[in-house]
C-alpha cells in the first residue's frame, strides 16, 4: 500500500503562494514529512502550500462558487458543461464529475492544513519560537476552517437554520493522512460549525494584526481581522445575532481596514479587503475550465462567458436609478448579456479574489442589530455608508413600516454589494428563502430542505466508504 504525502515549497513568497509537488512514498519512508517540517523555513514552505491548495479551481479557484451561483438567482446559465447544467436545473446525479473533484481537492487542502497543525509544534529549530509556531498553526486552522470545512459544510449540508445544524455535512477529519486508511462518518453541520468556532477563537489569539508593511501578505494570510470576520459570518448563519454584530464591529473598528471610496479596488490589494486570494498571471487556479474571470466575463474578452447577470438581478439593480454598483461594475457582451467587471483579467486569471471585504462586516452588523433591535439608527447608518458610495439616497428609520421590511431591504443591499462573490446561495437558504424567484419553474425545487439544493456525496466516495450516508434524492 502507498500513502500520499505532500511537500510544499514557497517559490513565490510575497503574496503569491507556491505550487506543490506530489510524491508517492511507501509508508515506511517518513523522510518527506521530516523534510517538510525540518526547520522554520521548511515549515513556512509547508504553510504556504496550504494556501496554495486553496487556489485550486475546485477549492476557491471559482468552481464551488460558480455552482452556488448557478443554483441561486444572480446568474443565467449559458455554459456548455453538462455537469454544471445539471446543477443549474436541479437534476444533479451523485456521479457528477465536477462535484467529485470538489470533494477530492478540498480534502487535499484539509490534509495539508492538518499536517501543519500537527507537525509544526514539534519542529526542532532553536530559531523557531513558540510564538511563531503558534502563529503558523493558527493560520492553518483558519484556512482549514474557511476554505474547507465552512465551504464544504455549506455545499453538502442543509443550512443551519433549517434544523439547528442537525443535517449531515462532511466527515470532520482533524488529522493528517499518514498511511492508515480510515472510514469516517459524516459530521453534522452543527458539529462542523462548532469545530470552526473553536478553531477560530483559538487562532485569533495567536494571529497577528498584520504581516508587516506588505499589504499583500496581510490580506493574503490569516490575521486577527480575518478570523473575527469569519466568526461574524458564522454567527450570522447560526442566528447568533449578538456575536455577528460584535465580531463585525471588531473588524470595522480595526485600523487595518477601511471602506473604499469607490469600486476600483477589485483585483488590487486595498484596505477594503479583509482576506483575499492572491493570484498572479503565473500563479492562480486556472485550468482548461477557467477561473473566476473566465466564467464571469464575456466570450469576446477571451473568457467562457458562462455566468451573465440573471434578469432577476438586473431588475434588482433597476429598482433605483444611478446605482454605481451596477454602472461602475458591468459590461455588455456581444450576446447582449450583462457581465460583471469585478474580475477583469479573463486571459490570465490573475485577479485577486475578495473572499472577505469590510463591506460584508457593515452588512453583517446592520442585519444583526436589526434582528436584535428592530428598525434602528445604527443599522441605518451602516447601510447609508454603503449607499453613499453607491450614489444612492440615504435611508431613514421612518421609511420602514415593519422590521421584516427593514430586514428585506438590508438583504437586498447585501445582494447588490456582494454579487458574484460567493454569498448569494447561503444568504437565501439561511433566511428560509427559495434559491429561485417565484416565476422560475425550478422555484419549488429550490426551497431550503429540498434534496437538490445541496450537493450529493460523490458516488465514488460512498462506494469506497460504507460509513458515508448519501443525501436524500441522490
Amino acid at each position: 500500500m502507498k500513502s500520499y504525502k505532500y511537500i510544499f515549497l514557497s517559490v513565490l513568497f510575497l503574496g503569491l503562494f507556491a505550487c506543490e509537488d506530489e510524491l508517492n512514498i511507501d509508508p515506511q519512508q517518513s523522510l518527506s514529512t521530516d523534510l517538510a517540517f525540518s526547520n522554520e523555513q521548511a515549515s513556512l514552505g509547508s504553510l504556504m502550500g496550504v494556501y496554495s491548495r486553496t487556489q485550486d479551481l475546485e477549492v476557491f479557484g471559482s468552481m464551488p462558487q460558480i455552482i452556488a451561483d448557478y443554483q441561486s438567482d444572480n446568474v443565467s446559465f449559458i455554459g456548455s458543461f453538462p455537469t454544471l447544467q445539471d446543477v443549474n436545473n436541479f437534476v444533479t446525479l451523485s456521479d457528477n464529475s465536477s462535484i467529485e473533484t470538489i470533494w477530492r481537492d478540498n480534502y487535499r487542502a484539509i490534509f495539508a492544513a492538518n499536517a501543519v497543525i500537527k507537525n509544526v509544534p514539534d519542529v526542532d529549530d532553536p530559531g523557531f519560537s513558540a510564538e511563531e509556531k503558534a502563529q503558523y498553526v493558527a493560520e492553518a486552522k483558519f484556512v482549514r476552517s474557511y476554505y474547507v470545512f465552512f465551504q464544504m459544510a455549506n455545499l453538502f449540508g442543509d443550512p443551519y437554520t433549517l434544523d439547528n445544524g442537525a443535517s449531515l455535512a462532511i466527515p470532520m477529519v482533524l488529522d493528517p493522512f499518514e498511511g492508515d486508511v480510515t472510514f469516517p462518518e459524516r459530521a453534522t453541520v452543527k458539529q462542523i460549525y462548532d469545530q470552526i468556532k473553536t478553531d477560530l477563537v483559538a487562532a485569533e489569539a495567536d494571529l497577528p494584526e498584520t504581516h508587516g508593511s506588505d499589504l499583500a501578505l496581510t490580506l493574503g494570510r490569516a490575521t486577527k481581522g480575518s478570523a473575527n470576520a469569519l466568526l461574524s459570518r458564522i454567527a450570522l448563519y447560526t442566528e447568533d445575532w449578538q456575536g455577528a454584530a460584535d465580531y463585525a464591529d471588531k473588524v470595522i473598528n480595526s485600523s487595518v481596514y477601511q471602506l473604499a471610496a469607490g469600486y476600483n479596488f477589485y483585483s488590487q490589494n486595498t484596505p477594503e479587503e479583509v482576506f483575499s486570494l492572491q493570484n498572479s498571471a503565473t500563479d492562480n487556479g486556472r485550468t482548461g475550465s477557467g477561473g473566476w474571470a473566465s466564467f464571469y466575463n464575456p466570450a469576446e474578452a477571451g473568457a467562457r462567458g458562462d455566468c451573465p447577470f440573471s434578469q432577476d438581478l438586473l431588475d434588482a439593480y433597476a429598482e433605483e436609478a444611478g446605482d454605481k454598483r451596477f454602472s461602475d461594475l458591468t459590461q455588455v457582451g456581444a450576446n447582449e448579456a450583462t457581465y460583471t467587471t469585478k474580475f477583469p483579467d479573463p486571459v490570465n486569471n490573475s485577479d485577486n479574489v475578495p473572499l472577505i471585504r469590510i463591506t460584508e462586516m457593515y452588512l453583517n452588523r446592520a442585519e444583526a442589530l436589526a434582528e436584535l433591535n428592530g428598525v434602528n439608527q445604527a443599522s441605518v447608518d451602516l447601510i447609508n455608508d454603503l449607499r453613499d458610495r453607491a450614489g444612492l439616497a440615504d435611508w431613514t428609520t421612518g421609511q420602514f413600516g415593519s422590521n421584516d421590511a427593514f430586514l428585506d431591504a438590508i438583504a437586498n443591499e447585501r445582494r447588490k454589494e456582494l454579487a458574484f462573490e460567493g454569498h448569494r446561495r447561503m444568504d437565501l437558504l439561511r433566511r428560509g428563502l427559495a434559491l429561485r424567484p417565484a416565476d422560475d419553474p425550478k422555484m419549488e425545487d429550490s426551497m431550503p430542505g429540498k434534496p437538490k439544493t445541496i450537493l450529493p456525496v460523490p458516488q465514488r466516495e460512498v462506494d469506497l466508504n460504507q460509513s458515508l450516508v448519501q443525501n436524500d434524492g441522490y
